[in-house]
């Protein structure tokens, strides 16, 4: 059984390290797969007005947090 370990969750404030211009982001939905091996996701609403989604999941080398997303 494959545990996840998550980053982020609703609520978190985060912002990307490489795309200033999004402006601050507020995580707004997060959604889990039921099935064996699915994805983590998390939706972030930008102050640019645009919800972006990235993976949660720390095991996954595609992690948000490996994308550039940080907690502020």
């Amino acid at each position: 059984m494959l545990i996840h370990r998550l980053y982020l969750k609703v609520g978190d404030v985060v912002r990307h390290i490489n795309y200033s211009s999004w402006g601050d982001g507020e995580v707004i939905e997060e959604k889990h797969s039921t099935l064996p091996g699915g994805l983590c996701l998390v939706r972030v609403l930008f102050e640019d007005g645009i919800d972006r989604t990235f993976i949660n999941d720390f095991n996954n080398e595609s992690c948000c947090y490996y994308a550039g997303l940080r907690l502020i």
